[in-house]
């Protein structure tokens, strides 16, 4: 089975190329989905984060207070390499369990989608890297009109993550998506041959 790796900057349009080619027919595997799975209330990676973070990240129910956590883990490369430490063994072990099911299941292609793909050792599941790109202006007034927040918010997102020439070099295939619908069309004409 062939397994790709879909990622991006904040604002690129990955999820676009996402639902292409799930339309195409690849399996797809959501990266946040899974983010958000391996934390759910009981679980190891939730255990584990509460031991390195403190239970005032935990809400009342038992849940993970994300903006809590957030906080906390993103005020320092510290924190965020603790964070990643903890979390990044549970999702690539999901994502290798999904693959097998999807194999199970008869796909030929899988990807995973993954805004983080790059900085972890989940990208060594994948023979292929697609990065979505876009211009920052352009990526700022997606943010901005997809997500209710303010343009400062919208900024810090943006510059939190690592240049565009991280992402570049680290491509076997870029989709550019700084325009309209015909000329993304055009893009996904690259990923013709690796769809079913």
């Amino acid at each position: 089975m062939l397994v790709l790796g879909l990622t991006g900057k904040t604002g690129a349009g990955k999820s676009t190329v996402a639902a292409y080619l799930k339309e195409k027919g690849c399996f797809i595997i959501d990266g946040d989905l899974v983010a958000r799975e391996i934390v759910l209330p009981s679980s190891p990676a939730l255990k584990k984060l509460t031991e390195a973070f403190g239970e005032d990240i935990i809400l009342p129910d038992g849940s993970l207070d994300r903006k809590a956590l957030a906080q906390k883990a993103f005020s320092s490369p510290e924190g965020t390499a603790l964070l990643n430490s903890i979390t990044h063994p549970h999702i690539k072990a999901r994502f290798e369990e999904l693959l097998t099911e999807s194999q199970a299941q008869g796909f030929s292609v899988a990807v995973i989608d993954a805004a983080a793909l790059l900085e972890s050792d989940c990208k060594d599941l994948c023979e292929k890297i697609i990065v979505v790109h876009a211009e920052e202006k352009i990526r700022l007034e997606r943010i901005l009109a997809r997500d209710v927040i303010t343009r400062e918010q919208a900024m810090t997102r943006i510059n939190g993550q690592k240049d565009d020439n991280y992402y570049l070099s680290r491509a076997d295939i870029v989709i550019y998506n700084n325009s309209d619908n015909e000329a993304l069309s055009l893009e996904l004409q690259k990923l013709k041959e690796l769809t079913p």
